[in-house]
């Protein structure tokens, strides 16, 4: 009896992969390492609380617009490209964001840096499906989700270390700069290595009306979430927020207009009550989990004192779960089906409630980092088990000729629901943080009940999502897990 034997793959796409593995690294890298820079960047920059929410929800809503508009451009004219222009946008972008003397110019840098991630990043996982045949393809992506892991974990840390070596004022410049020689090497050997011409099946025309509606109601939407409490909430506020969702409610009749016409997201998906529940899981769950270390670098730093690297050390626990979880993630959703979904969800939830009744309970003079270390570990080890296996369960709620068009839209979702999360917390955050002394003592503690207010939203969004999961059908079978790659 023959055993089977996987087929064999060149040495040639092992080395592509190999440079678009570094590119996913520096896009990854930068969600987390700038989280720990923010209370340099402030004092540096003399930076209002308005500015460090638009420097990390910025990037990500930048970052999800892109996504679907560069994932169709690349069908068309090959992905190596694409890939290539993305990351020479990310580089440059990073240079300037050291160099920023304003906050105005380090936004700007940041939103083209996250714009230059959106173009990018689509080709990493394109490139596979192309690179790799299916019975070798697990053993990319799982490479994939490792240096997911790897890069979300060693971001705080590595964020801390470079400030605590050169300093406040430079620290911060150095970690945007960091991008530059691994963007250099990746640009050189993407140019030698990457092969041209891997394009997949485009379909003729593109919905630019759409994409400005739908871009215009992001940001209408955004502004005033993050702009608000800085402002005093005028009416100019309210008034966006409205034009914001007459925008997204524009976007949807235009879609459904130009249904046969290849719109930018189909409506037909939303036919399917279950896909419409996903989605709106993908944006709460990413809201919940992505604006915790928003919180916590600005309690550690600017509140507790504490410096950037013993920041980024608070959120290690968390991060090392999320390797654990993801590394058995795979594994369990084969075994369990929905029920690994549900587990990660409820120790996500149960992590950020815990440290909401901690940041409640104890006083900020008595406030450690051990004190965190056990719930992050737990809501990372969720979070984990949950990201990894999550699109699955939503593409399988759709055909499999769909497969495409439904993890382009969850992707959007993802990043947009980081950048809502952020705007929503950061008003949370300030607008609950009231000091009324210059006693050491009642300014920490003022921070960490702001903190806890902050951390508080964020728990009930993670509830929101473990309530949001049992939409999702309860399996994926094998041949739906193929088509979402």
């Amino acid at each position: 009896m023959r055993h089977y034997q996987p087929p064999s793959v060149p040495r040639s796409a092992w080395n592509a992969l190999v440079v678009l593995m570094a590119g996913m690294f520096m896009a990854l890298l930068d969600t987390t390492i700038v989280n720990v820079a923010l209370p340099t960047i402030q004092v540096s920059l003399d930076a209002s609380e308005a500015t460090l929410s638009w420097i990390i929800s910025g990037y990500a809503l930048a970052f999800g617009i892109a996504l679907i508009p560069a994932g169709r451009i690349g069908d068309r004219v090959g992905h190596k490209w694409v890939f290539f222009t993305g990351l020479l946008l990310f580089t440059v972008a990073s240079l300037f964001c050291g160099l920023a003397q304003n906050s105005m110019q380090l936004i700007v840098a940041r939103v083209v840096q996250g714009l230059a991630g959106g173009i990018f990043v689509p080709a990493v996982t394109a490139m596979i499906q192309l690179l790799f045949p299916p019975a070798v393809r697990g053993k990319a992506f799982a490479i994939l989700g490792s240096v997911i892991g790897v890069s979300t974990a060693l971001g705080p840390i590595l964020g801390g270390l470079i400030i605590e070596a050169f300093g406040d004022e430079n620290g911060w410049r150095l970690v945007f700069w960091v991008n530059i020689p691994i963007g250099a090497i990746a640009l050189i050997a993407a140019a030698k290595i990457l092969p041209a011409g891997a394009e997949g099946k485009a379909k003729e025309g593109y919905d630019f009306v759409g994409l400005v509606l739908l871009t215009a109601g992001l940001i209408a939407l955004l502004v005033p979430l993050i702009e608000g409490q800085d402002k005093g909430w005028p009416a100019w506020t309210f008034i966006t927020l409205a034009a914001g969702v007459l925008l997204i409610v524009a976007f949807a009749f235009w879609e459904k207009r130009i249904e046969d016409a290849n719109p930018m997201v189909p409506p037909h998906l939303f036919s399917h009550p279950a896909f419409t529940g996903g989605t709106i899981l993908a944006l709460v769950y990413f809201a919940a989990f992505t604006s915790i270390f928003f919180t916590i670098s600005l309690l550690w730093q600017a509140g507790l004192g504490h410096t950037a690297l013993e920041s980024g050390v608070v959120g290690v626990p968390f991060a090392i779960g999320s390797i654990i979880g993801a590394s058995q993630s795979n594994r369990l959703s084969q075994r369990l089906g929905r029920t690994v979904l549900v587990v990660g969800t409820a120790m996500v939830a149960a992590g950020l409630v815990s440290v909401w009744l901690i940041l409640r309970l104890v006083p900020a003079t008595d406030l450690v980092n051990w004190d965190l270390l056990l719930p992050l570990l737990i809501a990372g080890i969720g979070s984990g088990l949950f990201i990894a296996p999550n699109a699955q369960f939503i593409v399988a709620t759709v055909n499999r000729s769909e497969a495409g068009a439904a993890s382009g839209v969850i992707s959007v979702m993802q990043r947009v629901g980081s950048a809502i999360g952020i705007a929503v917390i950061g008003s949370v955050l300030f607008g609950t943080l009231h000091i009324t002394s210059r006693d050491p003592a009642q300014i920490q503690q003022a921070f960490v009940d702001a903190a806890a207010h902050a951390m508080a939203v964020s728990a009930l969004l993670s509830i929101v999502s473990f309530a949001l999961v049992f939409v999702l059908p309860r399996q994926v079978d094998a041949p739906e897990r193929a088509a979402a790659g």
